[in-house]
Order: structure tokens, then sequence, then C-alpha cells
């Protein structure tokens, strides 16, 4: 289950990133608002498997409710899932 949650941090970091950086400055400087629709989505899908695979392995973790807290977080922050995947996962 950790290496399944590692790849959904990945994924989820890396679509979290190109929907903040690219596709929507795109959308706001030459209004094509195609790259949020196409990214929109899985990035959204990503982010609920991210949460719940977090609250699934916070056992097998052996995560406290405070680093729970810090993990959910970190999937609001601009690189806050690589941050995770470093400190808490390998």
């Amino acid at each position: 289950m950790k290496t399944a949650f590692r790849i959904i941090s990945f994924l989820e970091g890396v679509s979290y990133l190109l929907l903040l950086f690219i596709a929507t400055p795109i959308k706001y400087l030459q209004g094509d608002a195609s790259y949020v629709k196409l990214l929109g989505m899985p990035h959204g899908i990503l982010f609920m498997l991210y949460v719940v695979l977090a609250i699934v392995i916070q056992k097998e973790m052996t995560w406290n409710n405070k680093t729970l807290g810090i993990v959910l977080v970190c999937s609001i922050i601009p690189f806050g899932t690589f941050y995770v995947d470093k400190k808490y996962l390998r």
C-alpha cells in the first residue's frame, strides 16, 4: 500500500504543479481554458486518492494525528507531496 501511495503522491504533485504553473497562467494570460479542463479532472481524482490513501496507511506507517495532518496539508502546498515522500515515506 505504501508503494501505491508513493506513486499517487508523485502523480498528484506533478499534476498540481502543471495545473498551477502551466495551465492556469495559460488560462489567464491567453484566455485558453482547455489546459485547465484537461488537467483539472485527473488532478482532482489524484487528490482524492491521495487523501484516502493517506488515511488508509496511517496505521501501517504508525503516523499520529499530527503527522497525518501534515501529510494532508502538504497535498495543497506546491511541492508538498515531494516533501512528504522524502520525510515520511522513505
